[in-house]
């Protein structure tokens, strides 16, 4: 038994000498140190044997566990140093190299360019109403006093959910909520995103964005519409911006008209970018409707009021000269990131 014992020192030894992990070693602990080990099955044995070999085997064999433990314990050591100098070498930062570059996000152009519509207005004393964008027909087009067989209502024109339901065409649904919910005075701007049938092109998308303005109160008049516009023009497009108000047709407002900037390229003196006019077709606004007041429970008798929509992709467009609306929708950084 002591010759096995012998066996089982030597065997042991050079199996951790030629050990490369850590594993391999609590694998070899295992197979002679363990309860099923090597040199466990031997102690097990000792009762089988006569009482003058019994302490000589026992002695003999604690030895061989004290020396394949040490082993172990040496070994573990190498390996974990060896393991240590491979890390410093693999992971050592050069602290000389310049550091990385990270890059600063910012606000989409359409964000920025609607915030800042939404600053010029809050300035002048409007408040700032949302509304839900899946929306009733009736608020999205009866209560604006549009006609059973305007086009707009037409399946080709509007996305519909259901007979009484569709995706909002404007944001004058906020409008219709504002003044069934508020007495007069009211000054409210409704900015969100709008959805219409209309295929991508440069200057048509069937999502885009709009900010439409109301005011109501007695005594209000176009005057007062063409100040405040002039005010918009004139902070969102520098100073020296004028602005026209053509004649038009809208079913929620009378009289209506279509507004007109005069151009940021030339001042107004005609060029490429308006087409020789020397102005820029820029939204849509009128003195609203006595049937829609009437139809939100207010006395049109008693009360007046304007209100306006101005695209947010058309404002940006005109802003920084861009000429394809779907540059805002591709997220390409190239782009994106010139503002």
């Amino acid at each position: 038994m002591l010759n096995k014992l012998k066996e089982i020192e030597d065997s042991g030894i050079n199996e951790i000498n030629g050990s490369s992990s850590t594993a391999a070693l609590e694998e070899l602990r295992i197979k002679y140190l363990g309860k099923k080990g090597a040199l466990t099955s031997i102690l097990r044995q000792l009762g089988t044997l006569s009482s003058e070999e019994r302490p000589k085997v026992g002695a003999a064999a604690n030895v061989v566990r004290q020396k394949i433990e040490a082993r172990i314990e040496q070994k573990l050591a190498e390996l974990e140093s060896l393991q240590l100098d491979l890390k410093l070498k693999t992971e050592k930062v050069d602290v000389t190299l310049p550091g990385c570059k990270k890059e600063i996000g910012h606000l989409h152009p359409l964000r920025s360019t609607e915030n800042r519509m939404i600053e010029i207005f809050v300035s002048m004393g409007f408040d700032l109403v949302e509304g839900p964008e899946v929306e009733s027909v009736y608020n999205n087009f009866d209560a604006l006093n549009a006609p059973a067989d305007h086009p707009s209502r037409d399946e080709t024109d509007t996305f519909y959910i259901s007979d009484s339901v569709v995706l909002r065409t404007q944001t004058s649904p906020v409008q219709i909520r504002a003044m069934q919910t508020r007495k007069p005075p009211i000054r409210i701007i409704s900015p969100g995103k709008v959805y219409r049938c209309d295929s991508p092109d440069a200057t048509h998308s069937p999502v885009f964005h709009q900010l439409e303005g109301l005011v109501i109160d007695k005594h209000i008049t176009l005057g007062d519409l063409k100040g405040t516009l002039d005010l918009f023009a004139q902070s969102m497009f520098g100073e020296g911006t004028r602005t026209r108000l053509r004649p038009h047709n809208f079913p929620f407002t009378e009289p209506s008209v279509e507004v007109d900037f005069s151009c940021f390229a030339c001042g107004g003196k005609g060029c490429k970018l308006c087409k020789g006019e020397g102005w820029i077709e820029m939204l849509g606004a009128g003195m609203v409707h006595p049937n829609v007041l009437a139809g939100c429970g207010i006395d049109p008798n008693e009360y007046t009021g304007f209100a306006f929509g101005v695209g947010i992709e058309r404002t940006a467009m005109r802003k920084y000269n861009i000429n394809d609306l779907r540059l805002f929708y591709e997220n390409d950084v190239r782009f994106i990131g010139q503002f």
